[in-house]
């Protein structure tokens, strides 16, 4: 099975309820039933006007949301509206209603806050990344995320959302009011859940031949990062560097993970930021059971979609997944929003002039109907 693409699935969320439809969706045994499928309007209460903060081009913003959900349900499609050029991405994460109370505490006044880095609340750390999934996340040329017929991702009654905007102010600094449609039905047996897994590299990219600079220098590159998103963020590229082998600089990352989930793959994404040049991911490399899952040969920063498999590929607990990236870094010095700014050691970082080097991966429990 090889994909070729872009990348990604993305999107956010706020709050009203709007009428619902009845539409036919297929069983995941086959069989088709009518489901009412509702659809929920999120949007910001007011517009918010993005600033970066310690000197940075960025700003990380966190809304909490609350779409009233008082049944059980599978989200069966969605769609980000970012409504200004400088939303760099956005994220819509699940707050479980026994983490609701501690969302609460966190938004002050109802204004949100300040949210770099991988999970979804303040001062909640890594550990509690997976308690607070993914519901579906949007960047640049994403339109309408589908999830795969019969499949849905879980939205469970009395949770809250939170709504993670990236902005990148090398694109503007204007008030911004976001929106998101979400699109609902009960849970059912005709609804599998299908479940995102992230696989992440850790960028490793020295500054071109004959250009130089202070942040050319490794060190010095990460100290200006922890400076922008606090110690957390060069602590976190340290953590992927050594799970991923300390792999050497260069142009060109690559680790190898475990499946998150055991299933049926249904859909694939890659994301890099504005120097990412290609990313693949390949199942059971140099085995002969060896698969390449996506082949994204001339990653496009502003057409980013998620592809969906024409042909599910199964995937085990003791599989391997090897994902790489390539980069080109004399981009820095061509695109307009990154020559302005100063030469650097390209690493992971939450800015839009850092990288970023990571695979989604869309897997459901059973092979898909007609699949």
């Amino acid at each position: 099975m090889l994909i070729r693409r872009r990348f990604a699935t993305l999107a956010l969320g706020f709050g009203v309820l709007l009428p619902s439809l009845a539409v036919t969706l297929p069983e995941a045994g086959g069989a088709t039933t009518a489901l009412k499928v509702t659809t929920h309007t999120l949007k910001q209460a007011k517009p918010y006007t993005p600033a970066a903060p310690n000197g940075g081009t960025d700003d990380y913003h966190c809304s909490l949301v609350n779409p009233n959900i008082k049944t059980s349900s599978y989200i069966v499609s969605a769609q980000f509206f970012p409504n200004s050029p400088e939303v760099h991405h956005a994220i819509l994460f699940l707050i479980p209603p026994n983490m609701v109370a501690a969302a609460k505490k966190a938004n002050v006044g109802g204004k949100g806050w300040t949210c770099f880095g991988e999970t979804a609340l303040p001062g909640s750390g890594l550990a509690q990344l997976g308690q607070t999934p993914w519901l579906t996340a949007w960047a640049p040329g994403h339109g309408k995320d589908v999830h795969t017929k019969g499949a849905g991702t879980l939205l469970p009654a009395g949770s809250m959302v939170v709504m993670q905007v990236h902005y990148n102010m090398l694109r503007g600094d204007k008030p911004v009011t976001s929106s998101l449609h979400l699109n609902t039905v009960p849970v059912t047996k005709a609804i599998q859940p299908e479940t995102l897994g992230q696989y992440v590299a850790p960028p490793n990219v020295p500054c071109p031949t004959g250009v130089t600079g202070p942040l050319c220098d490794r060190a010095a590159s990460l100290a200006d990062l922890s400076k922008r998103f606090g110690p957390s963020a060069a602590m976190f590229d340290s953590a992927i560097q050594a799970i991923c082998g300390n792999p050497p600089s260069g142009v060109t990352t690559t680790c190898t993970w475990k499946p998150r989930q055991a299933g049926w793959i249904v859909r694939v994404a890659p994301h890099m930021h504005l120097t990412g040049h290609a990313l693949s991911m390949v199942l059971n490399p140099g085995t002969p059971d060896e698969t390449t899952i996506l082949d994204d040969a001339n990653y496009n920063f502003d057409d980013q979609k998620a592809i969906a498999l024409k042909h599910p590929v199964k995937i085990n607990s003791g599989d391997t997944i090897k994902l790489t990236c390539t980069y080109d870094p004399t981009l820095r010095q061509k695109l307009p929003q990154l020559r302005s700014q100063a030469p650097r050691f390209i690493t992971w970082g939450d800015g839009s002039s850092d990288e970023m080097c990571l695979g989604l991966i869309m897997t459901v429990p059973k092979k898909p109907a007609n699949a």
